[in-house]
């Protein structure tokens, strides 16, 4: 397994045309619209909310109402800013290749020959596939940690397939 920290754009050296080709994103159900549309009524309940105890004489609890609104606010984006990660995964008919971005941007490239590499999915009966795992020559590389069990095991199947295709002889 070839190991390479980069921050050029990640291109498997392979002559070969890709077989297989994905890239694997954490999921956000609430998009932006939503996540406006949330912000903004939980907004308007908690300054009305927040008027009514000012009204009373609890003026206190108005301030901390709208520290509500705010900690949700950061907690919003910094689910967000974990998105960003991102893992590429790019099959040819001599070289896998892994390219993982993180949140922050650090990027790791791996490189495996697909003859030599295995896929390991990890399941419990309960969870589904809790695990992605590549092996060559007695070093592993986990893929897919933020995909939800049922996208695992749609990825990994998929990945399955392809490597079973890259591996089968080519007769001309």
């Amino acid at each position: 397994m070839d190991h390479q920290s980069s921050s050029q754009p990640a291109q498997p050296r392979s002559d070969s045309a890709p077989i297989f080709a994905a890239r694997l994103t954490p999921y956000r159900s609430l998009g932006r619209t939503g996540f406006l549309v949330l912000m903004v009524s939980l907004s308007i309940i908690c300054f009305f909310a927040g008027l009514l105890f000012f009204a009373i004489g609890a003026w206190p609890v108005f301030g901390f109402f709208g520290l509500d609104v705010l900690l949700i606010f950061i907690a919003f984006k910094l689910n967000y800013r974990s998105a960003r990660a991102y893992e590429d995964v790019i099959l040819s008919e001599d070289r896998l290749h892994i390219r993982k971005v993180s949140a922050k941007g650090a990027e790791q490239e791996f490189s495996f020959n697909p003859f030599w590499v295995r896929l390991a999915i990890n399941r419990e009966e309960d969870e589904g596939v809790t695990a992605l795992t590549l092996t060559s020559h007695g070093q592993s590389l986990g893929i897919g940690s933020f995909l939800n069990p049922g996208d695992r095991e749609t990825f990994g199947h998929a990945l399955r397939e392809a490597l079973k295709a890259a591996r089968r002889p080519v007769f001309s």
